[in-house]
């Protein structure tokens, strides 16, 4: 499963990684199922990853999606064993499946311990899918289809914005793997051609409300007293202020979610993939406004060296970030610690780190990358899962 964001890379490495684990378990006496951790009304609002799966033939009636599965009844009855990809912390509704949790692949810091018995791969890397190929890499041989290999070679590419190092994204591992998936696999379509037609998905916000732009891509951080609200936004930030209706719009999203703040975080790359950031916050409290702008202001860790944009709106403080390295990963601790907030988040897109200096053993001339890597294919996942149902033993056997 997915972080809650749903985005391409929870989407995909969800998929490789269950149905791999269905083609490689001996002997095959449980059901791999990749959950899309969104309701399945919400999908059309990932419009980058419906572009990818539409593109390779997977139909929309082929996902499980969160609403369409009872997890908390499965782990109850002694039947779940829960992999968690592109995150590693449980929102507060989910904590009792932490107990079922037996791997864990993400690509961000660190937040929480796990039992040793939970097998833990965290790499500050660009993409959930360079840890899913790494894994499948170290996997037997003959797994690996065209399907799949598209499918993680252009998540990674999206996440690291054409393996681009303006943009601060990429690391050696995520170049290496998309050569690996490449060398397998020659006829994938070339970078530029995968990585601009993604983008254009992703930042194609026709057509959508501003309810829908909101919930896009939206995570929130929360104390006892106050949750916050982030949204990606995908638009320069003085279209936004100036869409219809705009004011009642985020007023009544706001109070149908209990947020008391909404920062709107904009970001667009120019043709050298270089990032543009700007961001607003809104909030009918004033004090409150003016507490989450003051600490956004004075962050040092990192500066975002913000520089003050005209608003329409009292309510809504706009700015041009200078630090366009710092996304919105970057910015949740900030704004975590204005609130006073408890660790973990809940619901969105999750944005990049900076590349870290790669461990001297990854990139190994024997490491299990420089082996083929075995596929995966996400359209076989629930005839697989069928045929692995009927197989199955009692429940009183092997979860």
């Amino acid at each position: 499963m997915g972080n809650e964001a749903c985005d391409l890379d929870s989407t995909v490495s969800a998929l490789a990684l269950a149905y791999f684990l269905a083609k490689t378990s001996v002997p095959p006496r449980a059901a791999f199922i990749p959950v899309l951790n969104i309701p399945r009304t919400d999908f059309a609002l990932r419009t980058e990853t419906t572009f990818l799966l539409r593109e390779h033939s997977i139909p929309d009636s082929s996902l499980i999606f969160r609403d369409e599965i009872d997890l908390a009844g499965l782990h109850k009855a002694g039947l779940l064993s829960l992999t968690l990809v592109d995150h590693h912390v449980l929102p507060s509704a989910d904590a009792a499946l932490e107990e079922a949790v037996v791997d864990v692949l993400d690509h961000r810091p660190l937040e929480r311990e796990w039992a040793p018995s939970c097998q833990l791969t965290v790499e500050l890397v660009g993409s959930c899918a360079t840890l899913v190929t790494e894994r499948i890499a170290q996997g037997p041989p003959g797994v690996l289809d065209q399907t799949t290999a598209a499918l993680l070679h252009g998540t990674i590419l999206l996440d690291s914005v054409n393996l681009s190092p303006a943009a601060g994204k990429v690391t050696p591992r995520d170049v290496l793997c998309v050569s690996l998936l490449e060398s397998r696999f020659p006829e994938l379509p070339p970078h530029d051609s995968i990585y601009g037609a993604l983008q254009a998905a992703k930042f194609d916000v026709s057509g959508l409300t501003t309810e829908q732009m909101l919930r896009k891509d939206l995570k929130t951080v929360s104390s006892d007293e106050q949750v916050l609200a982030t949204s990606g936004i995908y638009m320069d930030i003085e279209l936004f202020l100036r869409r219809p209706g705009l004011l009642e719009d985020l007023e009544t999203f706001c109070q149908a979610r209990g947020y008391s703040v909404l920062v709107a975080m904009t970001v667009s790359f120019n043709e050298c993939y270089e990032p543009k950031r700007q961001l607003a916050v809104y909030s009918q409290h004033e004090a409150l406004r003016s507490m989450v702008c003051r600490a956004l202001e004075e962050a040092t860790t990192p500066a975002l060296q913000l520089q003050a944009l005209p608003s329409p709106w009292p309510c809504i403080s706009a700015y041009a970030q200078g630090n366009t390295l710092a996304s919105r990963k970057k910015v949740l601790p900030i704004l975590r610690a204005a609130l006073g907030g408890r660790p973990g988040t809940t619901a969105g897109l999750e944005e990049e780190v900076a590349p870290p200096p790669t461990p001297m053993n990854s990139l190994v001339e024997e490491s299990p990358l420089a082996q083929a890597v075995p596929p995966v294919c996400p359209q076989a996942v629930l005839e697989r899962v069928s045929r692995m149902a009927a197989e199955q033993p009692p429940p009183d056997s092997d979860k």
